[in-house]
């Protein structure tokens, strides 16, 4: 059964509960809950001989987990067990559901996923949003948001919170946009302006690529590096399974180190930055290219037909990745640095010059480089599921809906 992850942030799962009768009962119900959703379909016996209550204890606490909508029985435990077989227990596929949302440079992405972990509705636009001002662009992501809501009640699930993923630094509120650079956005307080009647929490789309990393694939380790890639480049920092946050909660913005100190002017103020050599729109320039829709998929495209420009360009951007990269990981010492969003798609042509970087300026042993399978879905699915793994995590916090 994975453990609940502890953190301070608001958006993270496994806040610990206090040492009382009560929280004693809470921190059960979540054993139970993640036992079922990491094993399941399970008998209270079996749930009980996992997590070491009695059986008598489990079924209480099973029943107050069916009552609530979260745990569903699904009849007789398949044949070929000694005794009498028991009723399997399953998470619901009903009841309350994660809502993750995505605000992108060029596009906004709304999604929901059930407690057993499918997206069952989804809703996405396309178009810049760069220099926009916030409301506009919110009151098109609020306008996603219901319709996916509207989706997923029409199936029997109900929104337990909504996760919005952004482009820049997050203030410790979990609501609060401080910067984003490319979105031309300061001190925007998302909370402000999104439905309140649903609980809120905004996070680093590099935070939650991360989280959806560790979540969704069994083989990523507890220590990895991740960075990812839309028009800017985000690097989240997962130590031993736990998001590190900083100070200020602005851990990880590999896309602003300097590569270069005497480069071009960046978004952030600063000079030769990562991102201006990287990033999908310097990319680009450096291969001829103009930016518009689908650029990952013309640069994919032109590689694999042997465009030497375009493959050019995306080695000198793996050289920059390499450089930066090799800082982190002389400071970090990951297990594993895992390329997400664009930068899997282009992974065949940009690895072999960042991996030399690695290899030739570690101090230590080169660091394992892993490309996600979840590629651009990264930050939309694990806000999404940062609101359900917070359900498995205090699942009498929940309540029920009528």
């Amino acid at each position: 059964m994975p453990a609940p992850l502890h953190e301070a942030h608001p958006s993270s799962p496994g806040r610990r509960l206090p040492d009382t009768q009560q929280g004693m009962r809470r921190r059960n119900l979540a054993r139970v809950m993640h036992t079922v959703n990491a094993e399941g379909p399970l008998s209270r016996a079996a749930v009980a001989s996992q997590i070491g209550l009695t059986r008598a204890a489990v079924s209480t606490l099973v029943d107050e987990l069916i009552r609530s909508g979260l745990l569903e029985e699904l009849g007789p435990e398949r044949p070929g067990r000694v005794g009498r077989p028991g009723s399997a227990l399953a998470v619901s596929g009903r009841g309350p559901a994660g809502i993750g949302a995505e605000i992108g440079v060029d596009h906004l992405a709304v999604c929901a996923v059930d407690l057993r972990g499918a997206v069952r509705a989804r809703a996405v636009r396309h178009g810049t949003n760069r220099r926009r001002p916030p409301q506009p662009v919110v009151a098109e992501l609020s306008a996603l948001v219901e319709q996916v809501v509207a989706k997923a009640e029409s199936e029997g699930l109900w929104p337990a919170g909504l996760a919005v993923a952004v482009p820049g630094l997050v203030a410790r509120d979990a609501r609060t946009v401080v910067r984003a650079p490319n979105l031309d956005w300061h001190d925007i307080d998302l909370g402000a302006l999104l439905p309140a009647e649903l609980a809120l929490t905004v996070d680093n789309e590099a935070n939650f690529g991360s989280l959806a990393e560790l979540w969704l694939r069994d083989d990523t380790p507890l220590d990895f590096l991740h960075v990812s890639a839309e028009i800017g480049i985000g690097g989240a920092v997962v130590v031993d399974g736990c998001l590190l946050r900083g100070t200020r909660g602005f851990a990880g913005e590999l896309g602003h180190v300097p590569v270069r100190p005497e480069g071009p002017a960046c978004a952030c103020g600063g000079r030769g930055c990562l991102e201006q050599y990287a990033g999908e729109e310097a990319v680009l320039r450096a291969a001829g290219l103009t930016p518009g829709v689908d650029r990952v998929d013309v640069l994919a495209g032109r590689a694999a037909q042997g465009d030497e420009e375009v493959r050019r360009a995306l080695r000198d951007a793996g050289t920059a990745l390499g450089i930066a990269l090799t800082g982190a990981v002389n400071l970090l010492d990951p297990q594993a640095v895992v390329l997400g969003g664009a930068l899997a798609s282009l992974a065949p042509w940009l690895l072999p010059s960042l991996e030399r970087e690695l290899e030739q300026r570690s101090a230590g042993r080169a660091c394992a480089v892993r490309v996600s399978r979840l590629g651009p879905e990264g930050p939309l699915l694990g806000a999404a599921h940062s609101v359900v793994r917070a359900v498995l995590d205090d699942p009498a916090a929940v309540g029920t809906r009528a």
